[in-house]
């Protein structure tokens, strides 16, 4: 029997410092394999210091995205600085686990097309497409969801639920939207969580 990976994921850090060491010390009482960082760790690209040092001290796996408040050059910053991973466009092999990822959106001080997460998504999930389970990692939410529903001013995107349809992971975790933290819904197979500021554990 495969060995089950457990993950904590969180986003929407915005810059607290202790929010991340919080995210941390859950990370470490839960014995985690992974932490997963689904964007927005800063707030309008500032505000990076302390955010990912929390989980490096605790020798923490840690994988990021960047949301629409910082650029994939600061996610790559930081992930070079801590010799983690950014899986915008990538991707990592965990157990039977293949996990890749999409950052940003349409909206906000960094705003990236609609069209080309779709094409991001695609690129990362080739070298995990073949994994017992996957998992997608993006900032924003799909369209046409609960999720979409519980803001005025973000629809959701139309190319996260189509990648969801043509790639069919197990999982898509995302955050952007603080209202709809926790919330979990279907599209087809796919469980689709909003992980929130305080995470999500999970155990696949």
């Amino acid at each position: 029997m495969a060995k089950k990976v457990k993950i904590l994921a969180a986003g929407d850090i915005h810059g607290d410092t202790r929010l991340a060491k919080r995210l941390s010390a859950k990370a470490k009482k839960e014995n985690v394999d992974l932490v997963v960082l689904c964007g927005d760790l800063t707030y309008s690209d500032t505000s990076t210091s302390g955010i990912i040092h929390p989980f490096v001290k605790n020798k923490q796996k840690v994988v990021l995205i960047p949301g629409n408040h910082e650029t994939i050059a600061t996610a790559n910053f930081l992930a070079d600085l801590y010799g983690i991973t950014n899986i915008h466009g990538y991707s990592i092999q965990l157990a039977d686990v293949g996990i890749f990822g999409c950052g940003s959106a349409e909206i906000g001080p960094h705003p990236i097309k609609d069209t080309e997460i779709l094409k991001i998504l695609k690129k990362g999930s080739e070298k995990v497409k073949k994994s017992k389970k996957k998992i997608m990692v993006t900032h924003v939410h799909p369209e046409k969801t609960l999720m979409a529903k519980m803001s005025n001013f973000v629809e959701g995107s139309k190319a996260v639920r189509k990648a969801v349809k043509d790639l069919k992971p197990d999982f898509l975790l995302c955050s952007h939207v603080h209202e709809a933290e926790g919330i979990e819904e279907k599209i087809g197979k796919t469980t689709v969580i909003n992980v929130g500021r305080e995470g999500k554990i999970l155990e696949i």
